[in-house]
C-alpha cells in the first residue's frame, strides 16, 4: 500500500465539499441574477408598460420603506405583528403536535375525531377573523388564536402522518420490555416523527403570519396588516408593496431559521 492509497481517502471528503460548497454557491448567484433581472423590469416597466398606480416600482417601494424605517413606523408594526405570530404560532404547533400524538396513539380516537378535524380544517381560516375579534375584541387576542389556528392544522395533519408511520415492531418490543404509555411517546414516536413534524412547523409559519395580518386588516390599529389596509386606503400602492415585501423577508428569515434548527438537529444523518 502506497502513501497516495492512503491519503486518497482523507481527499475525497475534502473534494465533495468543496463541490457542493460551489454549488450553493452557484445557486445563489443565480438567485440574485434573477431577483435584480426581475426588478429591472418591473422598474423599467413601471410608467412605460404599465400604470405606476396599480404596479409601484421598486425605488418608490424602497423609498417607503426608507421612510418608514427611519420613522420607526416599519420596525414598530412588524414586532406587533411578530409578537402576534410566534405566540399563535407556538400554541398552534404545541396543541398540533400534542393531538397528533393522542389521535395518533389510539385508532378509535383518530377515527373519531377524523371527520370533525377535517370540517374545521375545511373552513376558510379568515371567516373565522370575525367570531374571533367579537370574543375577544380588537386587541392582539383575536390575531394570536388565529394565527393558533391557521399553524394547528398544519402541523396535526403532517404529524399525525408521521405517527403513523413509525415502525410498530419497536413499539411492540418497548412493550415487552415494559414500557407505559408516555415512554414509548418519548423515546420511539416523537424522534420517529420529527422531520413530519419539522415539515408541518416549515408549512404553518407562514400561514400564521397570514392569520395574524388577515385578523390585524379587519380590526386594528397596529401592525403589517393595519399598515397594509391603511396604505390600500390612501390609494398609496408603493406603501402596500413595501408591507408586504417586509413580510415577505420576514416570513423567509423565519423559514430559513427552522430549516437550520432541522439540519443542527438531524446533522447525525
Amino acid at each position: 500500500m502506497t502513501s497516495n492509497d492512503v491519503a486518497a481517502p482523507s481527499r475525497r471528503p475534502r473534494v465533495g465539499m468543496a463541490a457542493s460548497s460551489w454549488r450553493v454557491s452557484r445557486i445563489w448567484v443565480y438567485r440574485l441574477l434573477f431577483a435584480a433581472a426581475f426588478l429591472a423590469f418591473w422598474q423599467f416597466a413601471s410608467g412605460r408598460l404599465a400604470d405606476p398606480f396599480w404596479i409601484s416600482s421598486p425605488s418608490a417601494i424602497l423609498a417607503r420603506l426608507s421612510e418608514w424605517v427611519r420613522t420607526g413606523t416599519l420596525q414598530y408594526n412588524l414586532m406587533i405583528t411578530f409578537k402576534e405570530t410566534i405566540s399563535g404560532f407556538l400554541m398552534g404547533a404545541t396543541a398540533g403536535v400534542l393531538a397528533a400524538c393522542v389521535a395518533g396513539a389510539n385508532d378509535t380516537i383518530r377515527r373519531t375525531v377524523d371527520p370533525f378535524v377535517t370540517a374545521v380544517y375545511g373552513l376558510p381560516k379568515v371567516a373565522l377573523a370575525p367570531l374571533f375579534i367579537m370574543w375577544f375584541g380588537i386587541g392582539m387576542a383575536p390575531k394570536i388564536v388565529l394565527a393558533a389556528v391557521s399553524v394547528f392544522f398544519l402541523v396535526f395533519f403532517s404529524t399525525l402522518s408521521g405517527v403513523r408511520e413509525v415502525d410498530h415492531k419497536m413499539v411492540e418490543a418497548l412493550r415487552t420490555m415494559g414500557a407505559d404509555r408516555l415512554t414509548i411517546q418519548r423515546c420511539v414516536v416523537l424522534p420517529a416523527a420529527m422531520p413530519w413534524i419539522f415539515t408541518g412547523l416549515k408549512l404553518g409559519l407562514p400561514y400564521g403570519f397570514v392569520g395574524a395580518v388577515a385578523a390585524e386588516m379587519m380590526a386594528s390599529n397596529a401592525g403589517i396588516g393595519f399598515l397594509t389596509q391603511n396604505a390600500a386606503g390612501q390609494l398609496d400602492t408603493a406603501g402596500v408593496f413595501a408591507a408586504l415585501f417586509a413580510l415577505m423577508v420576514v416570513t423567509s428569515l423565519l423559514n430559513e431559521g427552522l430549516g437550520r434548527l432541522e439540519a443542527w438537529i438531524f446533522r447525525w444523518r
